[in-house]
């Protein structure tokens, strides 16, 4: 099969590129030369501006194709525009955010979806992001039909993530001692192994399967206090705890969001991520233990520290910490 994957070096393309060739597949890859060039010698690259230029694409036929960074559906209607039939069956990777919130407790892939009020934005913000999604989707389908295979994935892990949110948290229990859990400590939560992902999407492109299938794990119920104690068994040292605190003691202390990854924060009336994986499940979709990808996980943030700026600092932790201890 020869694929193009548009955005295939960073995170989620590359696994999906490095899935691709381990399989035989001809791949191409088409990215700006910002990251991760020099890890992928056996695809091909082209260079390029999804945003400005789309013309080093031309001449070329693949018989799938790719989409693992597009935001706004005007880049959808781009690449469709630039490829035309040149692409071949389309993949277009998505998000559980694309649906209404809160999103209902086993959700399934025909669930409500959001809504965005100004149709014209292309600020990706929390509030407009799901809804810019479900527009993409929309515009993929008119172009491309029954043959579209929708990936709606929820917090994608594993070796390559930038964005720090799960390694956040392997990486604190990692150093063990008392670790601050922000509660509210059911709230619900899934993963994606990005490896698992990638392989299980480029299986299907290779049958030619197509539809709309949620990527995650586990099927509910499954809390932030599971993923937390998890993260402990897995890699914590001897003596490693978790320390509840509430929600309120944390915003009362300053504490945001952007300091503790993936944690709720005040939405305690908010169920969280709990969608149903039975569909692509049965489409072959078979997540690995997740110890397997905390391990790894750590193994790869250990080469190269991805930690976000405002972060909470050991320090701050420690005050915290103190305070709700002495409250």
């Amino acid at each position: 099969m020869r694929l193009l994957i548009i955005g295939g070096t960073r995170f989620v393309g590359r696994h999906m590129a490095e899935s691709a060739i381990e399989r035989g597949h001809d791949v191409t890859v088409f990215h700006r030369g910002k990251t991760g060039a020099d890890d992928l010698p056996k695809a091909t690259h082209i260079l390029g501006d999804r945003d400005k230029d789309l013309a080093n694409l031309d001449g070329q036929t693949w018989d799938a194709t790719i989409d693992a960074c597009a935001y706004v559906p005007r880049q959808v209607k781009e690449i469709a525009n630039a490829l035309g039939t040149r692409a071949g069956q389309m993949a277009f990777v998505s998000t559980v955010s694309v649906y209404a919130e809160p999103i209902p407790v086993g959700g399934t892939e025909d669930s409500p979806l959001a809504t965005l009020t100004d149709k014209n934005t292309e600020e990706v913000t929390e509030e407009t992001y799901g809804g810019l999604k479900v527009e993409c989707e929309r515009v993929a389908r008119e172009v491309y039909g029954d043959t579209l295979l929708i990936v709606r994935p929820t917090y994608v892990v594993g070796p390559f993530d930038y964005t720090h949110r799960f390694t956040y948290w392997v990486e604190r229990i990692a150093d063990g001692g008392t670790v601050l859990a922000p509660g509210p400590r059911e709230y619900a939560i899934q993963l994606i192994d990005a490896r698992d992902q990638a392989d299980w999407t480029i299986r299907m492109l290779e049958d030619g399967n197509a539809g709309i299938f949620h990527t995650l794990a586990p099927a509910p119920p499954f809390t932030f206090e599971d993923m937390l104690e998890s993260i402990v068994d897995a890699v914590g040292p001897a003596g490693t705890t978790l320390e509840w605190v509430d929600a309120d003691f944390l915003i009362e202390q300053g504490v945001g969001g952007e300091m503790l990854p993936l944690w709720a924060g005040a939405y305690e009336d908010e169920y969280g991520i709990a969608c149903d994986p039975s569909r692509a499940n049965a489409a072959g979709l078979r997540p690995r233990p997740l110890a397997q990808t905390i391990q790894d996980t750590l193994a790869d943030v250990r080469q190269t520290s991805r930690a976000q700026d405002g972060e909470l600092t050991r320090a701050r932790e420690a005050e915290i910490l103190s305070a709700w201890k002495a409250r």
